[in-house]
């Protein structure tokens, strides 16, 4: 259930909330997981408007977005993180209507430890969020695992 926050200048994007929503939802596809409601409400993006001058480069340049997408450890293989990092920058770039913008967005890929990931008040391990995705997927249907 990853979290992805998009940092940009304000009206960067005339819809914030479908950039969130198209994110979020590239990312599980990208990562495989099945489309449980433990991941589909739990796997979200947010985007924050930066005052103008919030961002700068050495030169003063502040025409930037920042993506930062938190995992779990070892959900994206290599192959995961250059699909993460090339459709999210295809995806910002779209958003925000400006092609150009490739070229200015930095996309972060960054792990939680084992049982550094909290939902629902628990620092899950790993191995406790597949046992909840697997007993979810039971109860949804109708297993004797839930």
């Amino acid at each position: 259930m990853p979290m992805i926050d998009v940092y940009a200048t304000d009206g960067t994007f005339a819809d914030p909330a479908s950039l969130a929503q198209r994110l979020a939802a590239t990312l599980m596809r990208i990562e495989g997981v099945p489309a449980l409601p433990m991941f589909r409400h739990n796997t979200a993006a947010f985007v924050h408007a930066l005052a103008a001058g919030a961002i700068a480069n050495v030169e003063g340049d502040s025409d930037y977005v920042r993506v930062q997408v938190l995992t779990n450890f070892g959900a994206l293989d290599r192959a995961k993180q250059l699909a993460v990092v090339e459709q999210f920058t295809g995806i910002v770039a779209d958003a925000a209507g400006r092609p150009d913008l490739k070229q200015r967005t930095w996309v972060l890929l960054t792990e939680a430890p084992d049982g550094g990931w909290g939902l629902w008040g628990h620092a899950h391990t790993n191995a406790e969020l597949v046992a909840a995705a697997r007993a979810e997927a039971a109860r949804l249907t109708g297993g004797a695992d839930g």
